[in-house]
């Protein structure tokens, strides 16, 4: 069953997404009507059920991987896990999913440019053994990531109509 945020947890979760070191005094004077000890059970239990992690985020592009692509594989049928947990291990790549619809495994791809591609893509990739087809596709820019969703609001039920 998943977890239910209330409006505290989801400020305490805005919060730490805008900064993830902003200390638990800084939240409750934030958030106004909570004790700092109440804001650090939320904090510990959150982190406890996995509902958030508190990391550093590395930004490739400022570090010289300025190219960035995301490839769809194509695997043979039975070869699914070992191909993802081959390509989990190559450091270039960024994230890995399973995929429903064109492709298999859905993967994203950093490098300094597109020759560093190119060879990562063909040499690295594509000689994985289950690999039989792949898309490559170049991302020029990126709004949003996953570090930075928002947890949506609960919708609240309608009554009476649309």
């Amino acid at each position: 069953m998943p977890f239910s945020l209330d409006s505290i947890d989801r400020q305490i979760v805005s919060l730490l997404l805008e900064d993830g070191r902003t200390s638990s005094a800084e939240i409750t004077r934030r958030i106004g009507h909570v004790s700092e000890r109440a804001v650090r059970y939320r904090i510990e239990r959150l982190l406890r059920l996995g509902v958030i992690s508190v990391r550093a985020v590395v930004n490739p592009q400022s570090i010289g991987f300025e190219v960035m692509a995301d490839v769809i594989i194509e695997v043979s049928p039975g070869c699914l896990q070992n191909v993802a947990e081959r390509v989990v291990d190559l450091p270039n790549v960024s994230y890995v999913a399973g995929s429903v619809g064109n492709g298999d495994l859905s993967i994203q791809v950093f490098a300094r440019d597109t020759e560093e591609l190119m060879r990562i893509v063909d040499e690295e990739i594509g000689k994985v053994p289950g690999v039989t087809r792949m898309r490559t596709v170049m991302v020029p820019w990126k709004l949003k990531d996953v570090y930075e969703w928002r947890i949506p609001e609960a919708r609240q039920a309608v009554r009476g109509g649309v």
